[in-house]
Order: C-alpha cells, then structure tokens, then sequence
C-alpha cells in the first residue's frame, strides 16, 4: 500500500511539473510568434514570418505534451492493467509530426522567395525584438529540456531541444537582417531554406527516436548491471540471470528475473526474499 501511494504521488509531481512546464512554453511561444509575425509582416521578411510559425508549432507542441501527460497519467484498470504511460510516446511522436510539418511548409515557403525575392525593409526595432526574441528562447529551450531531462518526459525534452535550436536559427535570421542592413544583401530566402531543412532533420530525428521507444530497444546495460548488483547483495542469491526490462511508459517499467537460490528455503522464505527485492530495487530506482 506505501509502494502505490509513493508511485501516485511521484506520478502527480511528474505530471504537475510537465503541466505547468508545458504551460509557459505555450505562453511564451504565442507572445513570441505574435511579435515576430507583426515584424515579419511589416518587413516583408519571410525568415521571420516563418519563425512566427515555427513558435506556433512549439506552442501546438506544448499543447500535445500536456494533452499527453493528462492520459498517461490515468490509473491502470481492466482494460488497461499495465496504465497508460505509453500515451506520452504517442504525444512525442505527434510533437515530432507537426515539428516536421512546419518545416516543410517553411521549405516551400523559402523556395517561393526565391523565385520570387522581395526586398525586406527593416528598422532597428524590429531588430531588437527579433535579439530579445533569440535571447528569451534559448532560455526557455534550456529550461524546459532541464524539467524535462528531470522527470524523464521525452516531449518535454524533445520541445526544449527544438526551442535551443531554434535559438539559434533564429540568430541566423537576426545576422542576415543585419548584413542586410549594411550592406543591402538579402539573405533571408536562403537562411529560410536552411532553417527549413534543420527543422525538417530535428523533426525526422524526434520521430525515430519515438518509434524505437514504441518498438522496443534494449535497455541500457549499465542500468541492468547495477540492478542485478543490487539483487546479489542479499546473502541468499547465488546469482540473478536473464534480467528483461518491460517499458510501459517514460516513468513505469516491469521486469523479470531468474535468481538462483539454494534448494533449502522453503517457498515461505522464497516469496519473502522476492517482495523484499522488488522493494529494494523500486526504491532504488524508482522505475516500477
């Protein structure tokens, strides 16, 4: 009954800590996008107007997260006994779809405008906003990657490695609107284009990783290593083989075991050793 109780309290830390993560990411991308699509509209600069878009789909992203975060954390039931964990891979995988719509549509954008160029007219204001704007996301990127590294939610941390990196495109974006500036080149078609093809990648890179998690990868042997080295210090285990983590969700895994134990414990004793174990190890790792 403790061990339910501290799983539905690290669940409902886990889940709040997503929410509100997820909540200022939203906040922030729409305040980020309305800015940069006033600029780029008065400009005339598609970099920016497909940065505006780009901070929409973050927000879209926050959304899913949260959306993903609220059924995963539904108690396990008849139909479900295993819960709902995996949801929140479903959510990546729809985080890393609309991360890579938006760069295809940016892509297609990019190639009009360089068919068709226009000249962009921009003033030292909307260049400070678009600096701020680089400034404001890196922060954001770093901060919603950290939440999520700490409670272990892959979109979270998908979303906060997509806002770093587009940090920095949109730094390429400020460095062409300033050569522009001096020296009358317009680059921002073909930063469009590169910017594009990066979202695209990040996109593809998010999706695989999604998939491999939903297919099933072999876990990481280090983990498994010192969870058998854990389950060894008793003194009645002569050895632990054959040790298979079942993913259910970023925070919930099951597993199995063989033990070697001598052939004088009684099945009274066995299934005391077992308990303790399965107590020892979640306390350790929290991972059941």
């Amino acid at each position: 009954m403790y061990e339910n109780q501290n799983l539905t309290a690290n669940n409902s830390r886990r889940e709040k800590i997503i929410i509100k993560t997820s909540i200022l990411g939203i906040i922030t991308n729409v305040f980020l996008a309305i800015f940069k699509a006033i600029i780029g509209y008065i400009t005339n600069s598609i970099a920016v107007i497909l940065d505006a878009i780009n901070n929409i789909s973050d927000a879209l992203s926050s959304v899913v997260t949260i959306a993903g975060a609220k059924l995963a954390s539904k108690a396990p039931d008849k139909k479900h006994p295993m819960g709902y964990g995996r949801i929140e891979y479903l959510s990546s995988m729809i985080v890393a779809a609309i991360v890579l719509y938006a760069g295809i549509t940016s892509l297609v954008e990019s190639m009009k405008k360089i068919i068709h160029p226009q000249e962009a007219e921009y003033s030292i204001i909307s260049i400070v906003i678009i600096a701020v704007a680089v400034v404001v996301k890196f922060i954001l990127g770093k901060y919603v990657k950290r939440q999520g590294e700490k409670v272990d939610s892959g979109a979270l941390i998908a979303s906060g490695a997509d806002s770093i990196f587009d940090s920095i495109l949109s730094l390429s974006v400020f460095i062409s609107a300033i050569i522009y500036m001096i020296w009358s080149i317009s680059l921002e078609a073909y930063v469009g284009v590169l910017l594009s093809g990066f979202i695209i990648k990040a996109g593809i890179e998010m999706m695989m990783e999604t998939i491999n998690h939903i297919i099933g990868q072999r876990q990481d042997k280090e983990i498994s290593n010192k969870i058998k080295d854990l389950i060894n210090e008793e003194k009645q285990v002569i050895g632990a083989y054959d040790l298979i983590l079942f993913n259910y969700g970023p925070d919930k895994y099951y597993a199995t075991v063989h033990l070697e134990l001598p052939d004088t414990m009684s099945v009274a004793e066995v299934d005391q050793l077992t308990r303790r174990l399965q107590l020892k190890v979640y306390k350790k790792w929290k991972l059941f």
